[in-house]
């Protein structure tokens, strides 16, 4: 049985998440494409410290960390937050890993957190993730055209929303799939 857990950054996850943000897999789909400097990722990792408005997870497969999600500009006021994930580690696609993060980070936003909305971009290119959110309940509302640089030309990006309303209707069948995978999320 895979188990997946997302636990809280600690300071030994500092130099892995540098090589991750820069490794082709992760950086791909990312907004920049330039390498990230040591720099610049302590002054980004010494930044969570105490900042309300962001949340990192660190995604472990089988006791081994393999990817990150977080949750960014977390507004309490308007009752939204905006979130990302990957899997940095390749082993790990295709055993459902992606399903049960969106699930956990899902309830979390709207039954932890007790947010009304939770939304992403994603390059409309990564077919598979968008795909991803739209199996979960995400709506595509906007499509932000040559959005960023990627290798040098400019890339559209999709954006996607989930309602909390929605996904208390589509959790029950989203809960059952992941527990006939075998996945536990008590």
């Amino acid at each position: 049985m895979t188990k997946i857990v997302l636990r809280d950054l600690v300071e030994a996850d500092r130099a892995r998440i540098l090589a991750w943000r820069n490794s082709p897999e992760v950086a791909a789909y990312m907004y920049t494409d330039r390498p990230i400097t040591a720099a610049e990722h302590d002054r980004w990792f010494d930044g969570l410290a105490g900042d309300a408005r962001r949340h990192y997870w660190i995604i472990e497969v089988n006791a081994e960390p393999v990817g990150l999600a977080n949750l960014a500009n977390i507004d309490r006021v308007l009752g939204r937050c905006d979130w990302a994930y990957y899997l940095a580690s390749p082993s790990v696609r295709g055993l459902g890993a992606g399903s049960f993060v969106e699930f956990w980070v899902i309830d979390y936003v709207f039954n932890t957190l007790g947010l009304r909305k939770l939304w992403c971009e994603v390059l409309l290119s990564n077919a598979a993730v968008w795909g991803l959110h739209l199996k979960h309940g995400f709506e595509r509302e906007a499509l932000y055209r040559a959005h960023v640089i990627k290798n040098g030309a400019p890339a559209d990006v999709v954006g996607l929303g989930l309602l909390a309303e929605d996904w208390a209707s589509l959790r029950p069948a989203m809960r059952e799939r992941l527990l006939a995978k075998g996945f536990d999320i008590s």
